[in-house]
């Protein structure tokens, strides 16, 4: 029996851009979900009107929820549906839909639980990459690894995805962020059910469009939420689902960093304030606890690094549909 793909096309101001979008969505596609998310073009009014493709399905969000609540409305359409991979395509243009067998190839093959785009592989298409995204991505890039625990992924605000149906449910959607954050917050909740994720390597394409995420919302926005979910994601892996050579290499070495630093700078201070010298013994006292710690720290990250999931979630739930099924 051939798998049911499904493509959802969050629309947002994208009306000069979506049937051309559309049109170009190969035959391996079963449905299109276009998801109207309170767009005050009325773009899915318009694909209604002028799209006569029968796989389309039009849907409307009755207020603007961002682009993270309008890919939900369409993971959910496409789970009603029975959809098995569902691939996400921006309606402005951006994302060349000839690529998706690309994107579902390795979930095909039990390969993977998610796929998602990286513009960052090609040097000379890179030059079609405004300068400041190209840094802003490797930036973001390094947060995000940190933050998600994929730390062979690149280009993490790439919004070309494709996911196998199976995986939505485990998701803690609550946790996803319904706009700009999206992707990253996926990444981040994909990392705590130890999915596994490839990345796709496509080509960079700007054209007439305008993106909604600016580069210094980025900057002062993404951080602080990455921050955030690397702290949430070491406790609940590593000191509350287990306790293994990470959680002592990280806390020691944690410790020790701190001591250092606080007990280096506290006497720093008083040296500054008196004018005295520190004695040998108080700087020894001060630096080797900050290099081990440092030391430990390293390696706690390279433990980290070489945990990365590497056996997809799907293969088991197939696994247990089928059981489940033998046993009625």
């Amino acid at each position: 029996m051939p798998v049911k793909i499904g493509v959802v096309i969050p629309c947002y101001r994208v009306r000069e851009h979506i049937l051309r979008v559309i049109s170009n969505i190969g035959s391996e596609v079963s449905v299109i979900y276009v998801v109207d998310d309170y767009c005050p073009d009325g773009s899915g009014d318009f694909v209604q009107t002028h799209c006569h493709d029968p796989r389309v399905r039009v849907l409307h969000n009755e207020q603007n929820q961002g682009v993270g609540g309008a890919v939900m409305t369409g993971y959910r359409a496409a789970i009603a549906e029975e959809v098995e991979i569902i691939v996400k395509i921006d309606g402005d243009g951006q994302m060349d839909p000839s690529c998706l067998i690309q994107f579902i190839a390795p979930i095909l093959a039990n390969q993977a639980d998610y796929t998602k785009g990286n513009r960052f592989l090609h040097a000379n298409e890179l030059k079609s990459m405004p300068l400041i995204r190209r840094i802003g991505n490797a930036g973001l890039s390094f947060l995000t690894k940190a933050a998600s625990g994929y730390w062979d992924i690149f280009d993490p605000t790439n919004g070309y995805t494709a996911i196998h149906a199976s995986i939505i449910p485990l998701l803690n959607t609550e946790k996803l962020h319904k706009r700009y954050f999206f992707e990253s917050s996926m990444l981040i909740e994909l990392g705590m059910l130890h999915a596994v994720i490839r990345d796709i390597y496509i080509p960079a394409r700007y054209q007439d469009e305008v993106s909604s995420l600016s580069e210094s919302m980025a900057l002062l926005e993404f951080p602080p939420r990455l921050f955030i979910g690397f702290l949430r994601r070491l406790i609940t892996q590593y000191f509350i689902r287990d306790f293994n050579v990470f959680s002592i290499l990280f806390l020691f070495g944690l410790i020790l960093s701190i001591f250092g630093t606080v007990f280096g700078g506290y006497h720093w201070y008083l040296s500054a304030k008196t004018g005295s010298i520190a004695s040998s013994g108080t700087v020894m006292l001060a630096v080797l606890p900050f290099m081990l710690g440092s030391q430990l720290l390293i390696q706690a990250m390279i433990v980290d690094v070489q945990n990365i999931p590497n056996e997809p979630l799907q293969a088991n739930i197939r696994l247990l549909k089928e059981i489940r099924g033998i046993l009625g």
